[in-house]
């Protein structure tokens, strides 16, 4: 794992960070698609090759533009390939299906969407197929008949055993653990603790027991009050799972703030850049998240395969060049891989990049 990260941090600064001139970026809200009509892409209508958008929830999330340098890497790798990177300025539904119906009347060849409603995408990603369009999800899934195929970042599974692992290694597999999620009503992060408490059933665990989950719905503050409440409650907390980018950040400057450096270690999905200051402090030993550079040329490389006339239905094998390749379930769904890991010895450098 280690020869991995150091192999895709290369990857990211000789490579994901970096546009050439053969190739296009283009970053357009969906109130520039009602103002320019018929020519929003006319800058790019007569590129060579083919066209690929990717569609995100929306704009200045600097999660999503890591995405988008790693789809711009994919296209540059293979060559003949243009990408188009836009969003709605509001995570709606609504809006992101304007956002798609243009693509559509612009006649591109693929699509790639993180959708803001599975099932409200499902009608236009249709659509976009009946029109001869490629299309495929990844990090939020369009539902099943409106893409061919979704890529997770990793499995439930791996992302639930990994955060447990993580924790475990910090405190010696010894001490009260407490998780701090988002809301009680999203799925994943449901999915996420479910998966938790199957990995934490190995005997491996059993002196780091799971004393409490509190939810602090994706809020900085109530995430905050949330961890502090932890504390008060359990004397003996030693550890903290956040499988949220907001929580962890939130509990790690709760306990930054109320002193408890050594005493208790937060851990979770978390973003480099939120996170540096509390691990080089000391209140994450180390977190975990999918590298979104990665995810977005994984994206690509499978959209391009295709586009070339690979299958990816279920049971198909599909490649995401230097990622390797993965299989596609039953349902639909493929898994990129395991969650990377980030601690003091490469987290200044990824908060370089998000």
């Amino acid at each position: 794992m280690e020869q991995q990260q150091k192999l895709s941090l290369a990857y990211w600064e000789d490579h994901a960070l970096n546009t050439t001139r053969r190739q296009t970026l283009k970053l357009m809200s969906s109130a520039a698609f009602a103002a320019a009509g018929t020519g929003l892409f006319a800058g790019i209508a007569h590129a060579e090759g083919k066209r690929i958008a990717m569609v995100v929830k929306n704009l200045g999330n600097s999660y999503f533009d890591a995405c988008a340098k790693g789809a711009t890497e994919a296209a540059t790798e293979v060559g003949g390939f243009e990408i188009i990177y836009t969003a709605p300025t509001k995570a709606t539904a609504e809006e992101q299906i304007a956002v798609i119906d243009a693509l559509i009347a612009q006649k591109v060849d693929g699509i790639i969407v993180s959708s803001n409603d599975a099932d409200a995408l499902i009608p236009v990603g249709k659509k976009a197929m009946d029109r001869g369009i490629k299309v495929i999800s990844f990090d939020s899934a369009i539902g099943d008949g409106g893409r061919i195929m979704h890529l997770d970042a990793s499995s439930t599974p791996l992302i639930g055993a990994k955060q447990v692992q993580m924790i475990a290694k910090t405190l010696g597999g010894k001490g009260e653990v407490a998780i701090l999620s988002a809301a009680s009503t999203m799925t994943n992060q449901n999915s996420w603790i479910e998966a938790m408490k199957e990995e934490w059933k190995k005997p491996e665990y059993k002196d780091m027991p799971l004393v409490a989950t509190v939810y602090g719905d994706d809020q900085d503050d109530k995430s905050y009050r949330e961890m502090e409440g932890l504390a008060k409650a359990y004397p003996n907390l030693r550890g903290v799972i956040s499988p949220t980018t907001i929580g962890i950040r939130a509990g790690a400057k709760a306990i930054i703030d109320g002193g408890l450096i050594g005493k208790v270690y937060i851990t979770g999905l978390g973003l480099p850049s939120e996170m540096k200051d509390a691990v080089l402090k000391g209140a994450c030993d180390s977190f975990a998240i999918w590298n979104p550079v990665d995810y977005g040329y994984a994206s690509t490389q499978i959209m391009i395969n295709i586009l070339n006339g690979a299958e990816a239905g279920p049971g198909s094998t599909v490649k995401m060049g230097r990622m390797g390749e993965t299989t596609v379930g039953e349902n639909g769904h493929a898994a990129m891989g395991e969650p990377f890991t980030f601690d003091k010895t490469n987290v200044e450098e990824f908060a370089k990049i998000f």
